[in-house]
């Protein structure tokens, strides 16, 4: 019995410690990822400009990596993105007009963000319509799940032959 008991101790405080290891390597990893991509030598010198950059990029897709911004990519091709933004804002180019740009060059599937517009609009509802359509079927589901396990009721002749079994009794 005390065997057992020690050895539950055991398993319970090696649980413990897995789970912080756990825990630990996942902070480890995660700061890792959100670490930024942009080297000292891409920072421009004025603040607002920088500002502004980071901004812009943080919406741009790294075409290399797809599921990265050109800001969190290491890839050669974001760095060459970075530095264009850069360029263009030096050149006086607002926001809008890098943006336009960039997508002139690579396409709208450059943006991590697609523009609302009637040829992405597949994209911006098919999310709702199928969480809608998943309820909608998860609630008929219930529905006739509810319905079906419900007693059911018992025909004239069944309901004589249950009440003469219980007369004999």
């Amino acid at each position: 019995m005390r065997t057992r008991s020690i050895l539950d101790h055991n398993f319970r405080s090696l649980g413990r410690n897995a789970l912080i290891a756990v825990f630990a390597a996942l902070i480890l990893i995660q700061g890792a990822v959100s670490a930024k991509a942009v080297e000292p030598d891409e920072v421009l010198k004025d603040p607002q400009l920088e500002a502004r950059a980071r901004h812009i990029s943080e919406g741009l897709r790294c075409l290399v990596c797809q599921n990265q911004s050109i800001d969190d990519s290491a890839a050669p091709l974001a760095k060459d993105l970075r530095l264009l933004v850069r360029e263009r804002l030096k050149a006086g180019d607002t926001d809008q007009e890098i943006e336009d740009f960039v997508v002139a060059r690579y396409g709208e599937f450059v943006l991590l963000k697609p523009r609302f517009e009637l040829h992405t609009l597949i994209l911006w509802l098919a999310t709702p319509v199928v969480f809608l359509a998943a309820l909608i079927a998860l609630v008929l589901f219930y529905r006739r799940r509810a319905a079906a396990s419900g007693p059911a009721s018992l025909s004239k002749a069944e309901q004589r032959r249950l009440k003469q079994l219980l007369d004999e009794q």
